[in-house]
């Protein structure tokens, strides 16, 4: 399973491709960080986090998507820079045909540390030793990338098996 990560933000936007399957050693494909200029417009910005994740789409041939899931902070105006960024990621994928999973900050962390408050640094080291990376990936937007595209290998295919079983039992239920 080859799948995107994407760590949305309008300032910094993490993209990472990581391949592999439970149980697997699991590889990272690429990791890089689309930045944006703070003085631009927001629809400029915007843009240019689209294309580049498309070119990905497009260069990487993911079979998923995973993406941060927003969370509250204190900072609206960095809550909404981050939701229009994770929007654009959506409609990227949905247009790409790739189907997309939402991974809280804590589910990312649990999956790939064992505990859901690790901090930015323990994430990269785990990510750079799980991945058996030369050298740690920064920012950390870059390393979360990676994270979120473990974190669906991992879980995803367990979560995709529980919803077509569900869905499988529904059929039954109700021909």
């Amino acid at each position: 399973m080859r799948v995107l990560g994407i760590d949305p933000g309008l300032t910094r936007c993490g993209l990472g491709v990581v391949e592999g399957q439970p149980g697997r050693p699991l590889s990272a494909i690429a990791v890089d960080v689309v930045r944006t200029a703070a003085g631009t417009e927001p629809a400029e910005r915007l843009l240019a986090v689209h294309e580049s994740i498309c070119a990905w789409l497009e260069a990487y041939e993911p079979d998923a998507v995973a993406v941060e899931r927003v969370f509250t902070q204190a900072n609206v105006s960095t809550v909404m820079g981050t939701a229009q960024a994770s929007g654009v990621a959506l409609l990227a994928a949905a247009r790409h045909g790739v189907p997309v999973s939402l991974y809280t900050p804590s589910e990312v962390k649990a999956a790939v540390t064992g505990h859901g408050r690790a901090d930015k640094q323990q994430v990269t080291a785990m990510v750079t030793r799980l991945l058996r990376l030369d050298t740690s990936p920064k920012p950390a937007d870059a390393a979360d990338a990676l994270a979120l595209g473990v974190c669906h290998v991992w879980r995803g295919g367990a979560r995709n098996r529980l919803a077509a079983a569900v869905a499988a039992a529904d059929s039954r239920r109700n021909p």
